[in-house]
């Protein structure tokens, strides 16, 4: 695994609390949280950023489209990596919900994609470009993929997958997404059951009339593949020969710290 060095805790600007929303009162180990409404997205707007690690090519930005505070991980360059970490630990021996929106764009076709992480390495981890997704290398790890650019080792351009171990040649589990991940945003939300050790990833376009869908639904022990069991919750990206802007904003965590 490869650290960066140019590692920066992310300055200036005002980040959302919900970046990370560690919950106090979160449920015991191995409890399962009782079910409720998903809430609205909290914009990356309202906090210090003193709970958010950049690396490599991520910084934070303001999309003037928009006017929001996102997570930049890529810029938009050729061979370039970044990711970006909650700097307080979570408890991955414990239940834990986190959603997000992506916006992947810029050229077509766009790369690599992006991936959502729980690590055991720390808040500086970033792993290598193009198919690599920012996350190669990295194996004390469970990444669920979101892929804009097929691989060899990949089912197609356009699809998820669960990554065990820092290595995505060889995915757990993969399947074709029912959206555009690349082009148009897009909503992931994320829970893992630390009961059942079940992570379920649910996925859903932003345009008025999308439906949810869960997309993936696989036993995995996070802890024992983190190699720890309390670690840390973030996002790699990475382009190679064909480039993308990928923006990850609205972020929350509703997880126990560990």
């Amino acid at each position: 695994m490869r650290l960066s060095r140019t590692s920066r805790l992310a300055r200036g600007g005002r980040l959302a609390a919900a970046v990370l929303s560690i919950v106090a009162a979160a449920p015991a180990a191995g409890a399962v949280a009782a079910p409720r409404a998903l809430h609205e997205s909290h914009p990356i707007t309202d906090g210090s950023g003193t709970h958010l690690e950049l690396n490599g090519t991520a910084a934070m930005i303001t999309r003037t489209s928009t006017g929001k505070r996102v997570i930049q991980l890529t810029t938009g360059g050729y061979k370039q990596t970044g990711s970006a970490w909650s700097t307080e630990k979570v408890g991955l021996n414990r239940s834990f919900r986190t959603s997000f929106k992506a916006f992947l764009h810029h050229n077509r076709p766009g790369a690599d994609g992006i991936a959502f992480l729980a690590q055991g390495h720390g808040p500086r981890a970033l792993g290598g470009w193009g198919g690599g997704l920012g996350y190669r290398g990295i194996r004390k790890s469970v990444a669920v993929e979101f892929d804009t650019y097929q691989n060899t080792a990949d089912p197609s351009s356009n699809h998820l997958a669960v990554v065990l171990g820092g290595n995505p040649d060889r995915h757990h589990r993969s399947i074709a997404a029912p959206i555009p991940l690349y082009g148009k945003p897009f909503l992931a939300r994320i829970g893992y059951d630390a009961g059942d050790q079940r992570l379920r990833v649910h996925v859903r376009a932003l345009h008025k009339h999308a439906r949810e869908r869960l997309m993936l639904d696989e036993k995995v022990d996070l802890a024992h593949w983190a190699g720890v069991s309390g670690g840390w919750l973030g996002f790699t990206g990475a382009t190679g020969d064909r480039v993308s802007h990928q923006d990850v904003y609205d972020w929350t965590v509703d997880a126990p710290t560990a």
